[in-house]
């Protein structure tokens, strides 16, 4: 079954400047822009503004 660009996979990466990041799918239609999670920043031990990169 082909993926189609309605979920593309997104590349979140760390405000902290860590380089950490996580890989993820988002919904286009709901979500149109950049997305910003707050995750988990194994290399600082703690909650950290996730933002998408292209």
């Amino acid at each position: 079954m082909a993926r189609n660009e309605l979920r593309p996979i997104v590349r979140l990466r760390s405000t902290a400047g860590t380089g950490t990041t996580y890989v993820t799918r988002k919904n286009r239609r709901n979500d149109p822009d950049r997305m910003v999670l707050r995750k988990y920043d194994p290399e600082l031990r703690r909650h950290v503004e996730f933002r998408e990169e292209r």
